[in-house]
């Protein structure tokens, strides 16, 4: 495990893709966090992280020893009456749990979301995710509502918890 302080968070660039795809793949075939079960092809997360880059999109990764270990980033919903609002999506490598790497990820995605003018910022979280759930009310996330059975995965169901987080 690496120290908090050796762990630096930077805007995603080109040549983060292939490191964030990794561990984008690593926390989701883990099956437990992520609605995502794999990475997409690695030329479909490098489609998608230049088009955040392209669309002013907040994306953020956090680098130790120039590794990607975890990601956090705010895609802006596509329709204009909902462009005020933008959707969350984060993970980090199971190394880097409890590090506060979480927390340094997601103030600077939601710094940088408001910096564009994202106002409300939405995510779903599966219920029995009770680090994250902490982790995003303690950063003024609150609960709206609870999706009953939204996945399924490996033959089991999971609830999910509606969360929304709003610049002031």
């Amino acid at each position: 495990m690496t120290a908090r302080s050796e762990i630096r968070i930077e805007p995603i660039s080109a040549g983060h893709i292939e490191g964030f795809h990794k561990a984008l793949d690593t926390v989701a075939r883990e099956r437990e966090y992520l609605s995502l079960l794999e990475a997409f092809p690695l030329e479909e997360t490098r489609a998608f992280v230049f088009g955040m880059i392209k669309g002013g999109n907040p994306q953020f990764v956090a680098l130790a020893d120039g590794k990607v270990v975890g990601w956090c980033d705010i895609s802006r919903h596509a329709f204009p009456s909902h462009a005020h609002t933008g959707r969350l999506g984060m993970g980090i490598i199971p190394a880097y749990r409890g590090q506060g790497v979480g927390r340094r990820l997601i103030d600077a995605t939601l710094r940088a979301s408001r910096d564009v003018g994202i106002e409300r910022v939405e995510l779903s979280v599966h219920a029995d995710n009770s680090r994250a759930i902490a982790l995003y009310e303690k950063v003024g996330f609150v609960r709206e509502g609870l999706a009953r059975k939204s996945f399924h995965i490996d033959g089991r169901y999971k609830d999910a918890i509606h969360m929304a987080f709003f610049h002031e």
